[in-house]
């Protein structure tokens, strides 16, 4: 796990709110304080689409709503002249992204043995942070899926021209 501070705050919310960058992560979880707390629970209620909508959207392989699906809720609750007072996404990658990160990685897991790799981006008002996070199905002593996944994060904001400084 490694602890970011991001320096360009303007920068890194464009991406996040007006952007793509982040449209392919499942959002597990998110808090948004402005005038009042709003909170979004990302599990999918697969019964409110119809049968064709779950076979087009593939919600069979996931069990969160993507961040491009919330995205323009989320933004349309803290945009307007106020700064939100307080933001919390907790971000994790799919099943399918996790399969190929792991082979990527050459890391000799199974999609099964993880539970999720996890990106947490918070606002407090006055700083922007994010961490990351694993959490596995087994115990392990072994820190290489940790370690694969905070560089994976590293690169990823690098690629996508997001500055990010370790907090140490």
């Amino acid at each position: 796990m490694i602890a970011l501070n991001i320096p360009d705050r303007k920068e890194f919310t464009k991406a996040l709110f007006i952007g793509n960058v982040f449209d392919r992560f499942l959002l597990s979880e998110a808090s948004i304080t402005t005038f009042c707390t709003f909170s979004i629970d990302g599990a999918l209620h697969r019964n409110f689409y119809s049968t064709e909508e779950q076979d087009c959207m593939k919600l069979e392989e996931r069990a969160f709503s993507l961040w491009k699906e919330c995205k323009p809720f989320c933004f349309s609750v803290i945009k307007g002249t106020h700064t939100p007072l307080h933001f919390r996404f907790v971000f994790q990658l799919s099943r399918r992204d996790m399969e190929q990160f792991l082979i990527s990685c050459g890391i000799p897991m199974s999609v099964d043995d993880v539970f999720g790799l996890f990106l947490n981006v918070t606002f407090d008002g006055t700083s922007l942070t994010c961490t990351t996070g694993t959490s596995m199905r087994m115990f392990t002593l072994d820190k290489t899926l940790d370690n694969s996944w905070d560089n994976w994060i590293m690169s990823f904001f690098r690629q996508n021209g997001l500055a990010a400084e370790k907090i140490s």
